[in-house]
């Protein structure tokens, strides 16, 4: 067999071991949160954190965790939390941490870089999100929401067809069918990420990967956590694409501070955060993003390497 064969070979095969592994892990996580959000609605979500408690910080970093939100499909929850009078802190909170600790990123990170790795992951992601909300707040930065946010939409008129009963359905099928719907949309991004990440692995020289986000490069963690933001790559298909680029030589620290970057923001997301927030809170938020993607970075390689 010749090496091109063997390049060939190889890629098809990670393709294929992912598409299955990573299909079947998505669907499974997606039906055990919807079943979760059969019995915690957004309704009660945005009464949890409209209410004023000593826990309310750590209560919206778990709830951002069981929410399987990219960062931009958080800004129209995020919309419905000011009009429910959530309290500042705990909504910035949820902002940064619903993208980074849904349960389908966590689940993909488990298996494709391990329970360690994940556990500091999910550690660093929960508590810098917790101290940004709480340091946002107390700084004051409320006062950079635009105030039209708090407005609720004029409803429009309902005719008699909105009237109609749909014929009863089974909740488990209803869950089912929300999943499927879900995996549609995400398919693209996640087949692409594995093609990607498989040609990476595949057909990439690794001294090319080295000489850019190798561990003996000082200046790797904050490059890629820089690219990272306007790249904007969902975490289904960053992840594979970044298991593809470890594999191939760049450091951990880069790889991580490369998903926080284009998980936790994007541009798109900025585009759709400027209809709620005034320039400087979104100024904060890019700099509280691409802190956390730099430091998780830089102290992985310390605690790990």
């Amino acid at each position: 067999m010749s090496i091109n064969q063997e390049v060939v070979l190889n890629t098809l095969s990670m393709f294929i071991t992912l598409a299955v592994e990573l299909t079947l892990l998505y669907l499974i996580i997606s039906y055990i949160v919807g079943i979760l959000q059969e019995y915690i609605p957004a309704s009660k979500i945005q009464s949890i954190l409209s209410g004023k408690n000593g826990h309310g910080y750590f209560i919206a970093s778990l709830l951002g965790a069981i929410t399987p939100f990219c960062s931009c499909s958080t800004i129209p929850f995020l919309k419905g939390l000011l009009r429910a009078n959530a309290g500042f802190g705990t909504m910035m909170v949820f902002l940064f941490s619903s993208p980074l600790l849904n349960p389908i990123i966590i689940g993909l990170f488990a298996v494709t870089f391990g329970v360690k790795v994940t556990v500091f992951y999910f550690s660093i992601a929960m508590a810098v999100s917790i101290i940004a909300g709480i340091t946002l707040e107390k700084l004051g930065f409320e006062k950079y929401v635009r105030s039209e946010a708090y407005i609720e939409p004029e409803k429009k008129q309902c005719g008699s067809a909105c009237h109609k009963k749909a014929p009863p359905v089974s909740k488990w099928i209803k869950i089912w069918r929300s999943t499927w719907k879900d995996f549609k949309k995400v398919v693209p991004y996640l087949f692409g990420g594995i093609a990607l990440g498989s040609i990476i692995y595949g057909f990439m020289p690794t001294e090319i990967i080295l000489s850019i986000a190798s561990e003996t490069n000082p200046f790797a963690i904050p490059i890629s956590a820089v690219i990272g933001i306007p790249l904007y790559i969902r975490a289904e298909a960053v992840i594979p694409l970044s298991s593809a680029l470890a594999a191939k030589g760049m450091g951990l620290g880069a790889v991580m501070a490369l998903i926080i970057g284009s998980a936790g923001a994007s541009l798109t997301e900025v585009i759709l955060l400027k209809s709620i927030f005034k320039n400087k809170l979104i100024w904060a938020f890019l700099f509280v993003v691409l802190s956390m993607a730099i430091s998780a970075g830089y102290l992985y390689q310390f605690i790990f390497i």
